[in-house]
């Protein structure tokens, strides 16, 4: 492959890139300025496909991830652009909530999801898998 062939490639590549990451910003800001002009105060879901599910794979690294924490932890779920679908899916423990947050709970063990990210996870579920290479949420 000739260098100058090589470099289209790398631009129509870098282009297609870019584009997809504005459209995704796009429509995060489309997402964001929508739930800002929406009251913040929802009714917690009763339904099950607006619910998140946990699995009892989830809860039981979740409790065992608490015990040594001098403070229980939740495991909040949030949605940024980029990623190979136009978002990725974030994982971290904390020990906050803030005001627009949803609270999913299942056995003592709580999974927190913002009201923007929601609209993305409702009715799935959150599973934690082991295998031989590797162990994720």
């Amino acid at each position: 492959m000739s260098s100058s062939s090589s470099r289209s490639l790398i631009n129509r590549a870098v282009s297609f890139i870019t584009a997809r990451i504005r459209r995704n910003n796009r429509i995060l800001q489309r997402y964001y300025s929508s739930a800002s002009t929406q009251p913040l105060s929802e009714p917690q879901s009763s339904s099950s496909s607006e619910s998140i599910h946990m699995t009892d794979s989830f809860v039981r690294i979740m409790k065992e991830l608490q015990v040594d924490e001098d403070k229980e932890k939740m495991l909040r779920l949030s949605i940024e652009a980029g990623g190979c679908s136009g978002f990725q899916y974030n994982f971290t423990l904390d020990d906050k909530t803030n005001s627009d947050d949803r609270i999913f709970e299942r056995d003592g063990v709580k999974l927190v999801v913002d009201k923007i990210s929601y609209d993305f996870v409702k009715g799935s579920t959150v599973d934690y898998v082991e295998e031989l290479i590797r162990s994720a949420f």
